[in-house]
């Protein structure tokens, strides 16, 4: 497991005392209970995230992405997480939001504030436990993969929260107590982070077999 609450640094045990030191990780966000948080809002937690980086660690920014997890039904299964019902805790989602700390080639921490595994937990773990396998699973529930750098999703996110609305203008769930987030051109695009076609949007695109592979490097 990858959460400490305790300490700054995260540490993945070796047997040598230099190597040790040189794997020496910081923890970006030491206490999940600090980290801002509202249900069912998680692409603006996950901009919180970011916020927090630049803040706090604007050095690791740049080893630092957003992951947006969707598909063209808008039907995603995720295990493990905290809204689950039944003994594996699934949920099917219409799309999902994780922050991901990428700071060296073979590690890597995601950051859920929906899941019930450790904050953070190392990106193996997570996938094996979250997303399982699309082998088991028909066409319309496969989970894709929009990666985009936490610096670009700063400067380019917005979201006036209207799909949270119901259409007589009531929330379906309450907003965050901020203002919503915009940009000096745009008051809402959350549509084209959701949505997974390859040839448009922010970012790249992955099915799950080639986000593992660009995130999963086992050590050698």
């Amino acid at each position: 497991m990858a959460s400490d609450s305790k300490g700054n640094y995260i540490q993945k045990p070796t047997g040598d005392t230099l190597q040790n030191a040189k794997k020496l990780l910081i923890n970006l966000f030491p206490k999940q209970s600090d980290c801002s948080y509202v249900s069912c809002y998680c692409e603006e937690n996950v901009y919180k995230l970011c916020q927090e980086v630049i803040n706090k660690h604007s050095g690791e920014l740049q080893k630092c992405f957003v992951v947006f997890i969707s598909n063209p039904s808008r039907t995603i299964p995720l295990w493990r997480q905290r809204a689950g019902r039944d003994e594996d805790r699934l949920v099917i989602w219409d799309y999902h939001v994780i922050f991901l700390y990428h700071p060296e080639p073979e590690k890597c921490l995601v950051y859920d504030l929906d899941s019930e595994l450790p904050f953070p937990t190392y990106v193996h773990k997570y996938v094996t436990e979250t997303f399982r396998t699309d082998h088991i699973l028909k066409p319309d529930y496969f989970r894709y993969f929009r990666v985009i750098s936490a610096a670009e999703f700063l400067k380019d996110f917005a979201s006036d929260r209207r799909h949270m609305k119901r259409p007589d203008g009531t929330w379906i769930k309450p907003p965050p107590n901020y203002p919503a987030i915009s940009t000096p051109s745009n008051s809402h695009n959350l549509e084209e982070f959701i949505q997974m076609d390859t040839a448009k949007g922010p970012g790249q695109v992955y099915n799950l077999i080639q986000f593992v592979q660009k995130f999963y490097k086992p050590a050698t």
